[in-house]
Order: C-alpha cells, then structure tokens, then sequence
C-alpha cells in the first residue's frame, strides 16, 4: 500500500521540510509515503475566495491516483486516537487499496473534495498551519505503523 498526501501549499519551512523528510524515512518501507504539493488559489483584494476554493478543489480531485482510499482531513471530521489510527490502517491495508490523504487551503475543502472523501478526519480542535498539517499527518501514519508492529516507540 502507498500513500500520497495531497497538500494544498508550497514551500515548507525548512523545520517542517526535515521533520517530514524524518518521517518520510522512517516509513519508506512499511508504508511508502508521497507528498503531492498544489498551489494554492489566487486570494486577495478583489479575488473571490469561494473561486480559489474551487480552483483548489479541481486540483486535488485532478492529483488523485485512481482507485486510492480518500480520506480529507477535515476539522468536521471524526477524530481518533493514535490506536484508532492503527485499527484504521489495518482495516486500509485489508482493502488493498492505496492511500490518500487531502489537505485543503486556508478556507478547508470544496464541497466536491468533501463528496470524494471517503472519510473525514479531523486532528483536533485545535487550528494548525496547513505546513505544521503534513508533518503531525506523518509522525501518525509512523505512529499507526509501530504500534501495529508492537514496536516500544508508542509507550501508551
């Protein structure tokens, strides 16, 4: 199974860029990992944002590998816990289908993305820096992976 992680954004600081590359990793062979990066839509005076979500939705839709399992992170989505994650990844890997993760713009998901979406999860209520999104999307999906494996990195 592979996962892409589809971001709307650019350019990750370079902290965010090493942690990711870190986890990138440390996955490589359980769970190889692809990070899709779309440019954001065009904001600002005089633009409309509801166009530059829509524009962004068109692109993560476009950026889907065929036949993968998508899920949005979503702050409307359901949360689970790093052990629910495991079970989820577990029931994934059962599927035998790839893996999609969507991460949406500064104004979240288009309405077609969210109709895409598998599922919907959400890490929190806490609001996060799409960028910050991506690196905390891979420490988890390493999480999932070692406590499926019964590895002492998760110590819950």
């Amino acid at each position: 199974m592979r996962v892409r992680i589809i971001a709307v954004g650019e350019r990750m600081p370079g902290w965010v860029a090493e942690g990711f590359a870190e986890y990138r990793k440390r996955l490589s062979h359980d769970l190889p990992l692809e990070l899709v990066e779309l440019k954001p839509g065009a904001r600002g005076k005089g633009r409309d944002d509801a166009k530059a979500m829509q524009d962004e939705g068109a692109a993560i839709l476009a950026a889907l590998p065929r036949d993968s399992h998508v899920v949005a992170l979503d702050g409307r989505g359901k949360t689970w816990s790093s052990e629910e994650l495991a079970g989820q990844l577990a029931t994934w890997r059962m599927a035998g289908r790839d893996l999609a993760f969507l991460v949406g713009g500064p104004d979240g998901h288009a309405p077609a993305v969210l109709a895409r979406a598998d599922q919907r999860w959400s890490l929190g209520s806490l609001t996060l820096p799409h960028m910050l999104v991506r690196l905390v999307l891979a420490e988890q999906l390493y999480r999932a992976t070692t406590i499926a494996a019964g590895h002492p990195y998760h110590r819950a």
